[in-house]
């Protein structure tokens, strides 16, 4: 249970959770499967699913609350419904001499998407997030708004409230830009990955992979006034990521010396691995994003 991106919220009220009512409001919205006629359904289900439990729609380690929202679509690709619209329209227009005006398409396109909904291949997707009271915070692998929006709208919607704002709430372009022109945090290392985007009118992108970003050529876009949108770095030793100018961190990857920790558990032991692994990874979540906020200062709005 490794986290591959990091969008952190702040709560801005103390939020209590009783572990016997957190289970009761997140199965008034448990994950059912799709319908025939259904496109997409959503709802909680167990973090530890793939270890074969499905009792408990939550996880609690040290007051940190691990939460799993499971989506499932149907996949019907509109190029096959679009296929069969078109060899119908030909049909009818090739009985009747008529050309098929728009509503009577429209009408087909639906009695084609009706009739083969039900045959479409189901696609299920998680996304996975942990409310930790001891910290404030609310995190979502999730590396778009949208994801991450609608599981903070469903954990919103079961517990009646939820009250957060993002922990980046401002362009971070000037303090990422600092870390290049004079020197990163005492616990950040740069990697040798950036973006560069110019803040004129041409807003021009550079970007670099495997270059020093002390190098002489960096520095020509530094000078030129660019502002870093996104940087690798490598924080303590813990885990390696980018860092985006609107606070999100992608591509998250712990380093061995922290997953080590869990390889003494016998790989037969799912969800035994599952809770030390969440436990390790979300205490190394929370630190770094508890190390963030202090240096950037990012709570000094709150």
């Amino acid at each position: 249970m490794w986290f591959k991106n990091i969008k952190a919220y702040r709560l801005t009220q103390p939020l209590s959770l009783d572990d016997e009512a957190l289970q009761t409001a997140l199965n008034e919205f448990a994950f059912r499967p799709c319908g025939t006629q259904e496109t997409a359904t959503m709802g909680f289900a167990s973090p530890f699913h793939s270890a074969g439990q499905h009792s408990m729609l939550f996880h609690q380690t040290q007051l940190r609350y691990w939460i799993t929202l499971k989506k499932q679509e149907r996949l019907l690709p509109s190029s096959v419904v679009n296929a069969e619209l078109a060899e119908k329209v030909e049909q009818i227009e090739a009985e009747t001499g008529s050309p098929v005006g728009k509503k009577a398409q429209s009408d087909l396109k639906q009695q084609i998407i009706t009739r083969l909904l039900p045959q479409a291949f189901t696609k299920n997707t998680y996304t996975n997030g942990f409310i930790s009271i001891p910290d404030n915070l609310v995190v979502v692998d999730a590396s778009a708004d949208g994801k991450a929006e609608a599981f903070l709208a469903m954990v919103r919607k079961a517990l009646g409230s939820l009250p957060v704002v993002p922990l980046v709430r401002s362009s971070l372009q000037s303090e990422l830009t600092h870390w290049l022109t004079e020197q990163p945090p005492e616990k950040i290392e740069l990697l040798e990955e950036a973006e560069f985007k110019s803040t004129d009118e041409t807003a021009s992108i550079i970007r670099c992979k495997n270059q020093p970003l002390d190098s002489e050529e960096i520095q020509h876009h530094l000078d030129a006034g660019k502002l870093v949108q996104k940087v690798a770095f490598e924080f303590d030793e813990t885990l390696e990521a980018v860092i985006q100018e609107d606070g999100t961190i992608k591509r998250v990857k712990f380093t061995d010396r922290i997953k080590e920790e869990t390889q003494d558990i016998p790989k037969d032991q799912v969800a035994a691995r599952l809770d030390a692994e969440f436990a390790l990874m979300s205490a190394e979540v929370c630190g770094i994003v508890g190390y963030l906020s202090e240096t950037l200062a990012l709570d000094k709005d709150l």
